[in-house]
């Protein structure tokens, strides 16, 4: 064994818990599930993360409401658009068509999810036209890093004519309508570089269309504000909030929240009194997922150009201009489904604004989280430190499954009525963990206490009858079968006299080393002991075949030889000294266990045992120390053996014949030797 492996065989973390006491052990257990927690969630944290975002959008989806969004409607540039008007991009005249189709259509207010970055033919009458419109802001493009190029290309800004083609040090256009009011930017919301519109355009307000891309591809946030150059641009809702309030100068400022269940930070418009827009330690919004793709009305631009849409549809009303196209590039997935066109979030971010509904993640989610793991901690304490061990060993199991299920729950059910994205994979780790160690460690001290309690078992009883008795229920009725066995009855003569005499310390260790030298011999020879009684044994040997007798015959000689030499010598004044007589027999008995059962017993019944024990009782009168029965005699064809005679056994009818060992035996004669207790005395004639 490596010095490793005698390290870790030494220090094993489970034989060391299990050491301590179980209240102990168990604070420990869930103080290794928190760590463990803490590990787990910084080591995985991109992939957990991303699992947290889309199961916990699930109560979106669950509860979606299905009202009608009739104040925002979805403008689309679809394939049937494209398929009449012409492939992408459309010349300045087609999108001046546009716009005065809405015009006359009664929108209040256009919102172009779409960037013109470069002077084409027919500018003029593309600005004619948005000067006709009561309200129109147009989309901007500051590129952040962490989007790709790529992206960006395909979020609105091949809808300008760039091509699909975007670096990240593009600088196209003009970035306009930045807010004041000394808002800062985090520096994941800053960017160098931007495709925004020409200059002939510069008078349009506008908003950035630049969404915060997740590792999955999708977009659950998307930046409050961007900052270019040190001006904070706001995001295109913002900006048509803004326009809609016909400020003439976007104040806005960011303040951190006040409480746990406030928003970490909060952006505040001049121009609009009382709403207070929630975001993240990054300055970003999140997207409400909570209405129905169903509840958004969507127009085909074709329609609109050719008047072909419903009386009224668009009077008063926001028109949201945007591509959905798939040809275009402005797809993203959502918990509703894998592809939806971009401009969709557009206008649930707008909508949420309107409603002053939008969610976020409380300044507290932390301590909140951390308070829903301590209760789950108690609880899971609680069922570990349970007097009903049916209740430990189901509830953890349940509890492992139902905890991180109702941290989600909880989640689920403070997104759909509070709007608040609290999260709940933390919390779900650590109660799933927690539950799991904590039935892992009241298993294995379980374990550890019913082996401890298996050895002391065996420590009194045959292994196999230890076994059946810890495996079996109680029971009140005979439990017991017949079998074939040979006996050994050994016992130490002349001990009461010797305990009589010497101190009971002394006769305890003289016994026990009695005891367990004689066990060893017996294990050894392959038989087990039934029972200690008094200062005698009685061991069993299955089976009445001549190897079973040769067995006990080798035992029995062994013992004599070993045991007898090492017992005292010199006896206390007028005792005489001990002595082991040993009788052995073979025949049938009924082996089980009787008894109420409150208290049971093992036994070994029927005349085998009596003859055999009564066998032992002769040896003294024989003053042989190895007496033999008729069975066992009969199968000892090999060794040589003398009878005793006849004799009737004390409480039996029948006599028996009775056999020792040859008396040129070194252990017989030195038996025989000790029985006469002879010395030769010096002097006379």
């Amino acid at each position: 064994m490596t010095n490793f492996q005698q390290f870790i065989s030494r220090v094993n973390p489970l034989r060391l818990v299990l050491g301590l006491t179980p209240s102990a052990a168990r604070g420990i257990t869930l103080a290794v599930a928190a760590v463990l927690t803490l590990l787990i969630v910084s080591l995985f944290s991109s992939n957990l993360v991303t699992l947290e975002e889309r199961l916990g959008a699930q109560g979106w989806v669950m509860s979606a409401d299905q009202t009608p969004e009739e104040r925002v409607t979805i403008v689309a540039i679809d394939e049937r658009s494209l398929a009449e008007v012409g492939p992408w991009p459309w010349s300045r005249e087609d999108m001046a068509r546009l716009v005065d189709a809405l015009n006359q259509a009664g929108a209040r207010l256009q919102i172009h999810d779409i960037t013109y970055p470069e002077p084409r033919a027919g500018d003029a009458a593309l600005i004619a036209a948005l000067n006709n419109a009561p309200g129109a802001v147009l989309g901007q493009v500051p590129v952040l890093s962490g989007n790709g190029a790529g992206y960006v290309a395909g979020h609105g800004v091949s809808a300008a004519g760039t091509g699909g083609s975007l670096s990240q040090d593009v600088r196209t256009g003009q970035m306009t309508h930045p807010v004041a009011g000394g808002v800062s930017c985090a520096a994941d919301n800053t960017s160098g570089s931007y495709v925004a519109n020409h200059a002939g355009l510069a008078g349009f307000a506008a908003g950035h269309i630049t969404p915060r891309v997740d590792a999955d591809g999708a977009v659950r946030r998307v930046p409050a504000v961007v900052c270019v150059d040190g001006q904070a641009y706001p995001t295109l809702a913002i900006a048509s909030l803004l326009t809609a309030t016909q400020a003439d100068n976007w104040q806005a400022s960011i303040q951190s929240g006040e409480g746990w269940l406030a928003p970490e930070q909060e952006m505040h418009l001049a121009s609009y009194p009382g709403l207070s827009i929630p975001l993240d330690s990054n300055g970003d919004l999140r997207i409400s997922y909570q209405a129905a793709p169903e509840s958004f009305r969507a127009v085909s631009a074709i329609d609109v150009i050719n008047g072909d849409i419903p009386d009224g549809m668009l009077s008063n009303g926001w028109a949201l201009v945007g591509a959905t196209a798939f040809g275009m590039g402005d797809i993203v997935p959502t918990p509703y489904n894998g592809s939806v066109p971009g401009v969709e979030l557009q206008a649930r971010l707008i909508s949420s604004l309107l409603d002053a509904n939008m969610p976020y993640t409380p300044a507290g989610a932390t301590i909140l989280l951390i308070m829903f793991s301590l209760v789950a901690a108690v609880l899971l304490f609680a069922l570990a430190a349970s007097r009903r061990e049916s209740l430990t060993a189901y509830g953890l199991p349940v509890a492992a499954i139902l905890l991180p299920v109702a941290a989600l729950l909880v989640h689920w059910q403070l997104l759909s009525y509070s709007s608040i994205w609290l999260g709940w994979m933390s919390p779900a780790i650590f109660t799933l963990l927690a539950a799991t160690l904590l039935l892992l460690l009241e298993q294995g001290r379980i374990r550890a206490e019913r082996t401890r309690v298996f050895g002391n078992l065996t420590s009194y009883l045959p292994s196999n009858v230890a076994r059946d008795i810890a495996f079996s229920l109680p029971s009140s009725a005979i439990n017991a079968q017949r079998c074939d066995v040979t006996l050994l009855s050994a016992d130490l003569r002349n001990f009461s006299a010797f305990g009589e005499a010497r101190p009971p310390e002394e006769s305890a260790a003289l016994l026990h080393y009695f005891f367990t030298r004689a066990a060893e011999i017996i294990a050894r020879h392959g038989g087990h002991i039934h029972e200690f009684k008094g200062d005698g044994l009685l061991a069993v040997w299955e089976g009445q075949s001549s190897a079973a007798a040769n067995a006990a015959f080798h035992a029995a000689q062994e013992m004599q030889d070993n045991i007898h030499k090492e017992m005292p010598q010199q006896p206390p004044a007028g005792l005489e000294p001990l002595a082991l007589g040993i009788g052995i027999e073979q025949g049938p008995a009924l082996r089980g266990s009787i008894g109420p059962a409150h208290r049971r017993t093992h036994t070994l019944l029927g005349d085998s045992v009596t003859i055999t024990m009564r066998i032992q009782e002769m040896t003294a009168e024989l003053a042989q120390p190895i007496l033999l029965g008729e069975c066992i005699a009969r199968q000892l064809s090999g060794h040589q053996l003398e009878s005793q005679g006849s004799y009737l056994l004390n409480g039996l009818r029948i006599p028996h014949v009775l056999f020792a060992p040859a008396t040129d035996s070194a252990a017989l004669r030195r038996a025989r030797q000790d029985q006469l207790n002879l010395k030769v005395v010096s002097g006379g004639r």
